[in-house]
């Protein structure tokens, strides 16, 4: 009898541990199948969104005749717009960080466009981006190029800033309108890093580090740069700086290069001087003045990231605000009193 309680109690735990992994895995497999299912392409027909912005406005400010008709005269005009086949308006929106997270969504955004986009469509490309990452921000820049090398129209709309690894999505366009106090330019190129050596040399601590390859590593953190080291670094931000100087000049060969790629930036009025820009516009207006005559539809895919990417990107967001409060007090200082 001893023996048997032993083992239907040694069976019973076995139970319970086998159900409990049967759980824990039904559980992650769940989780896996929910967030699959919130990566989703999100279409919203911008026509339809204005025209509820104004019948909500009319109601408040028309009497109840004037209200009657002006409903009478929209319906009709929706009947006649559905009744042709009207040209389309793609509207994407990318707000840009450090290390430009938003591509993902950017490339399956671009993707469903262009596998539905006629010859008489156009891309509308909604940018706020201060600039980062080199290759991360080439790769962006890289999908809007799938637009233009298909033939179709790009308007890339700078209500903000679209500056250094920003305009350098932004110059793919086939047009730039910017408003006139956003922010665009800054082709050039910057490393920068703290050094510790002496710190750590004070109090007695070495740092060794040991590469395969002459130029593996230059300049480091904790170590001790040299001249050599600068100079190689200088050398790797001049080749970078040819790099977007050449393509800025491949997709807006009548700008003077010598003249904007000095790493400066200039406000709307005076990029369009300089022909960063085409038009003085917010994007408000483009839409605007598109939706009499173009259907509108702003297209988002939604992507669930992993909870490490969502710590990470805690973490850049933190960086993001220092970079934004760094470029908006440089702005405000030069702002009249």
């Amino acid at each position: 009898m001893e023996f048997l309680a032993e083992y239907g109690l040694f069976l019973l735990k076995t139970i319970t541990v086998v159900a409990a992994i049967v759980i824990v895995i039904g559980a992650a497999a769940a989780a896996g199948r929910k967030a699959a299912q919130q990566e989703t392409l999100e279409v919203e027909n911008l026509n339809e969104r204005y025209r509820n912005l104004a019948r909500s406005l009319k109601r408040a400010v028309l009497g109840k005749s004037a209200l009657k008709a002006d409903l009478k005269a929209v319906k009709a005009a929706v009947k006649a717009e559905s009744k042709g086949e009207r040209p389309r308006a793609f509207v994407i929106d990318f707000k840009g960080d450090l290390k430009a997270s938003a591509v993902p969504s950017l490339r399956e955004e671009v993707s469903a466009v262009l596998a539905v986009a006629g010859d008489n469509d156009h891309v509308v490309l909604r940018l706020e981006n201060y600039g980062g990452v080199v290759h991360e921000h080439g790769l962006a820049a890289s999908q809007l190029a799938r637009i233009r090398d298909r033939g179709i129209p790009l308007t890339i709309a700078v209500d903000k800033v679209a500056a250094s690894g920003g305009y350098l999505m932004a110059c793919v366009a086939t047009r730039i309108i910017a408003a006139p106090f956003a922010i665009l330019g800054s082709i050039g190129v910057i490393a920068q890093l703290p050094n510790f050596n002496r710190m750590l040399d004070t109090h007695g601590v070495d740092f060794e580090q040991i590469t395969a390859g002459e130029y593996k590593r230059n300049v480091t953190m904790f170590g001790k740069n040299t001249d050599a080291d600068r100079a190689r670094l200088k050398e790797q931000l001049e080749d970078v700086h040819s790099l977007f100087k050449a393509a800025v000049a491949r997709y807006r060969p009548a700008l003077e290069l010598a003249r904007v790629s000095t790493g400066e930036h200039w406000y709307g009025t005076r990029a369009l001087e300089l022909g960063l820009a085409d038009a003085l516009q917010t994007s408000d207006e483009l839409l605007a003045g598109m939706v009499a005559e173009r259907d509108l539809y702003r297209v988002h895919y939604k992507i669930r990231q992993p909870f490490q990417k969502r710590l990470m990107a805690n973490a850049d967001a933190v960086f993001e605000r220092f970079d934004a409060t760094r470029w908006r007090r440089r702005f405000e200082s030069r702002l009249p009193r």
